[in-house]
């Protein structure tokens, strides 16, 4: 079998999906890119930048009528358009998604009779922000794409599609649904329900902005991911409730035991499970995309006490074409005096900045 698609179209062009697309755009300039979304303003930024073919939103036939079909928006909208564009589907057709839920979309598809010719997809990575402006193809670089399948028909399929994901830049992994899901619910799903519990929390107690003006280093490192959409939060508890609520459980039993050895007065319990954690976590790949969150390249840098200093960094990034994303200062514990944090684009950048800065004398730190 040969997977040669010449017409592609994309419903839904957000973070994801445009990111995507892009990618498919620069490995794949031939192939046919075409997209509806739920705002017709996305469509027309896609098309004016010269990434997909039409300038108007498509209808349920036009979308049918595809090689591939990437369902891109929240997962309940996605399993809506399912049964609008059946009518029209050509059996050839191949179905995917980006949807990080899988049990609501097998389902439907089940329902409809679709399984030979779905894949279901998700890949690992994006970003808080959200919308297509903050696409980039380079989402896909070294990233986890997960893929699942529903009949034997499909299992035949997968090879295919598997090496053109692959080739867009991505680590694929074939999994059942119900495995997919449960492992996303546990580093992803029950993460984000954490992160905004902890930000609530602080909101609650937060008399008069005191926390939020106080607020640093580890606080918004373990809540960045709070920040990312709540409709699409609202769609996933939904889509995978039942394995939330049981890790929900099983954190508030971890969460129990931290408190019991903590309120022991044991230091040496207390420290076996820091110490515990600590393990596990370092032993996880650093600045690698392999997970829902977004890879992260930041230097943190001592400052010299002289006027400018802040200015100088950056002019002796920028003179070697090193872009940066994101610089500021950082006051908190962990550093104790302050620091210049440098966030770059890539880790090609990171390493740059890194042995530019050390060969100019500056004192960095590394923290994963």
């Amino acid at each position: 079998m040969n997977f040669n698609p010449r017409k592609i179209v994309f419903v839904g062009l957000g973070l994801i999906g445009g990111s995507v697309a892009k990618a498919i755009h620069a490995t794949y300039p031939d192939i046919r890119l075409y997209a509806t979304a739920g705002h017709k303003k996305t469509v027309e930024e896609a098309h004016a930048d010269g990434l997909i073919l039409n300038d108007d939103l498509l209808s349920d036939e036009e979308i049918a009528d595809a090689d591939v079909i990437f369902l891109c928006s929240p997962v309940l909208i996605n399993i809506q358009y399912l049964s609008r564009i059946k009518p029209y589907l050509n059996s050839s057709t191949l179905i995917t998604d980006v949807g990080s839920v899988k049990n609501d979309i097998s389902r439907e598809i089940d329902r409809l009779g679709l399984s030979d010719q779905f894949i279901g997809g998700h890949p690992m990575t994006g970003s808080e922000n959200t919308g297509y402006s903050y696409s980039d193809p380079s989402f896909l670089e070294n990233a986890y794409y997960l893929l699942t399948y529903q009949s034997a028909k499909a299992k035949e399929i997968v090879p295919y599609f598997d090496k053109f994901i692959s080739s867009l830049g991505a680590v694929t992994m074939v999994l059942e649904p119900k495995e997919h899901d449960f492992a996303v619910a546990c580093i992803s799903h029950l993460p984000h329900v954490i992160s905004a519990s902890l930000v609530n929390l602080v909101k609650n107690n937060d008399k008069d902005d005191l926390l939020k003006t106080i607020a640093a280093g580890g606080f918004k490192d373990i809540t960045r991911i709070s920040s990312s959409s709540p409709v699409m939060w609202e769609n996933i508890c939904l889509s995978n409730k039942d394995a939330i609520l049981k890790l929900i459980d099983e954190y508030e039993d971890v969460l129990d035991s931290f408190k019991s050895v903590i309120e022991s007065g044991d230091g040496s319990r207390i420290r076996e499970k820091f110490q515990a954690a600590k393990d596990y976590r370092d032993s996880l790949p650093i600045r690698k995309k392999t997970g829902i969150l977004p890879s992260e390249f930041v230097i943190y840098s001592d400052l010299r006490d002289e006027p400018g200093e802040i200015a100088c960094v950056a002019t002796l990034l920028a003179s070697s074409s090193i872009s940066i994303k994101n610089i500021g200062l950082i006051h908190n514990r962990e550093f104790e005096e302050g620091v210049l944090s440098i966030e770059l684009y890539s880790e090609s950048d990171y390493e740059a900045a890194f042995k530019l800065l050390k060969g100019h004398g500056y004192v960095l730190h590394k923290r994963s």
